[in-house]
Formats: structure tokens, C-alpha cells, sequence
């Protein structure tokens, strides 16, 4: 619901004026989501596809890196994706980061006429997906067999620019599988949910980087919160009202959930402890983003106290 309001002759110009925003902040990454209507009710408002505005975005920003949060698997073939990737990152100059999931929106699959299967399927899919990435990043030729994808020969010229290839970030919190994936394949974990949340999927993690032998220390460990930043109460009660409003609650309601939503002393707080708890990454959704107020704040009085 970013562009409610605003023409779509002009939604674009938008979209970037954001991003040249974040750049000249000194965020480190912008990042879109991959979703083809809005969420969490389908509307009419404008969606843009997520790997068209990678290329664009790569094309027009200069030092800030590139990411989705994520990339539904089950939405396009992994030799395809492997291509698309490779492609922005030789565009960006080398900024891209991959971020991978295996999908969860069934009203989104069923709409677009994509089979929905069990999540055991879309996770065999997101394991065999996340290997011919990886191949096809740094083989000549790809080859792989698997129950639902097989490649054989593939090639994909450009390479990536970044060497071995782009960080590759796996999405999810599921205690038996997805994290086992993670532990396996990923250079990042994306978790999403409160400080209790990221500190105990955390451990989770580190039981699986221990049965798969790997370092625990070699996964960089990322958060992913929902909200806003408020001068003073008045200032938050106010970007609340908003917020709420777009997810279809009370503003009691959006800052009851596992969001950030506090004024500047009180995010530096809760920053602090996603830091002290491991996190190396936080990537933040603001609702205000009409505004960009919020973006600037946290940039400005935020960042620099954590």
C-alpha cells in the first residue's frame, strides 16, 4: 500500500525518490518485496513486480546494495532466476543481494495460476532451488536432477560480479526445516518476529550449523521489522494512525505485534538489544514511507546511537 494516492504516471518517480533518499542517508540496502498484488487483502493499488525493479533501481542508484525480502521460489524457475540475478548484479556493479523463500501467500499462487502444494513441497523446492543458484553462479555448465527441477548444461554468461557470487539469503523461521536449509546453503538468515523471537530461532540455527558441521558464526544472522519512528508521542501516535490504517487495525493494535514502533529513544533501546543478541543486519519496512520521515529519522538519530 506504499503508492495509495499517488498517480501511476508518477509512482515510479516515487519509487526512486526513495531510493536516492536511502542512498544519500548512507542506508546500506533497499530492499522490495516480491509479491505481484498488495498484502495482506488483494486490492487495486499498484504492485510492481520485484525483479523489474531490481534491474531499474540497479541501474539508477550508484552505491547502495539491492535486495528482495523475498523471492518466492515456486514463482520462477531457479535456472531462470539464476539468470535474472546474475544479470542485476553485472548491472548494479556488483550490488546485489539474493533473498529466497518458499513462498506462503496462497490467494497470490491460486490467483496467477500457480499450483499451492503442501509447505513440505515448496521447502523440497526451496532446498533444490537453492543448490541450482549456486551452481549456476559458478559452473560453466549447470547440471542437476532433482524431484522438481532439472538442469542440464545450463549456462549462464554474465557471471556475477561478486565472487563466489552473491549473498544469498534464506527467509523463514521453520524450526525443522527451513532453518536446517539455512544452515546448509545460506551466507544469511532472515527472521522476522520480536527480540525473543530472533534470540530463540537463533539457537534453533546454531543446533542445525552444528549437525550439518558448519560454524555457527558463518551465518550472518538478520532481523525484519515492521513499523515506525516517532519524534515524540504525539509524533508516533500520529504515524500509527497511518500505519494501522493500512493494515486494517487500530494503532494499539499495529504496535501490540511484534513491530517497531517507538519513539527515537525507545527503537535505540530495542535496536540495541537485536545487537547485543547477534543480529548483524535489521531490515525495516516503513509505514510512513509517503513521508520518508521515519527513514530519516532512524538514519539520523537512530543509526548512529546503535
Amino acid at each position: 500500500m506504499d503508492l495509495v494516492g499517488i498517480p501511476v504516471d508518477q509512482q515510479w518517480d516515487r519509487i526512486l525518490e526513495s531510493a536516492n533518499f536511502s542512498e544519500r542517508l548512507g542506508y546500506h540496502s533497499l530492499w522490495v518485496y516480491d509479491h505481484f498484488h498488495t498484502i495482506p487483502v488483494p486490492t487495486q493499488e499498484s504492485t510492481f513486480d520485484a525483479w523489474t525493479l531490481m534491474a531499474a533501481l540497479a541501474a539508477s542508484t550508484s552505491k547502495i546494495r539491492l535486495g528482495q525480502m523475498c523471492t518466492s521460489i515456486p514463482y520462477r524457475s531457479p535456472a531462470h532466476l539464476a539468470k535474472i540475478t546474475s544479470s542485476v548484479d553485472a548491472i548494479s556493479g556488483g550490488r546485489l543481494d539474493v533473498g529466497i523463500g518458499a513462498g506462503w501467500y496462497e490467494h497470490e499462487f491460486s490467483a496467477y495460476g500457480y499450483e499451492f502444494p503442501g509447505a513440505k513441497v515448496r521447502l523440497d523446492m526451496l532446498e533444490e532451488a537453492t543448490q541450482i543458484l549456486l551452481e549456476m553462479w559458478s559452473a560453466d555448465e549447470a547440471h542437476f536432477t532433482g524431484e522438481h527441477y532439472q538442469v542440464a548444461g545450463a549456462i549462464n554468461r554474465p557471471r556475477p560480479i561478486q565472487q563466489p557470487h552473491p549473498p544469498l539469503w534464506i527467509a523463514g523461521g521453520g524450526e525443522k526445516r527451513t532453518l536446517r536449509i539455512v544452515a546448509t546453503y545460506a551466507d544469511y538468515a532472515n527472521l522476522s518476529g520480536d527480540i525473543d523471537s530472533f534470540r530463540h530461532k537463533s539457537q534453533v540455527l546454531a543446533t542445525h550449523c552444528e549437525v550439518v558441521g558448519r560454524p555457527f558464526e558463518s551465518v550472518a544472522r538478520s532481523g525484519h521489522l515492521m513499523g515506525v519512528v516517532g519524534r515524540d508521542d504525539a509524533d508516533l501516535q500520529r504515524k500509527l494512525d497511518v500505519a494501522g490504517s493500512r493494515r486494517n487495525m487500530s494503532a494499539e493494535e499495529f504496535a501490540s505485534g511484534s513491530r517497531l514502533a517507538g519513539t527515537v529513544n525507545q527503537v535505540v533501546d530495542l535496536m540495541g538489544q537485536f545487537k547485543e543478541s547477534g543480529c548483524s543486519d535489521m531490515l525495516l519496512y516503513f509505514y510512513d514511507i509517503g513521508e520518508l520521515d521515519s527513514m530519516e529519522l532512524f538514519a539520523t538519530e537512530v543509526a548512529p546511537q546503535v
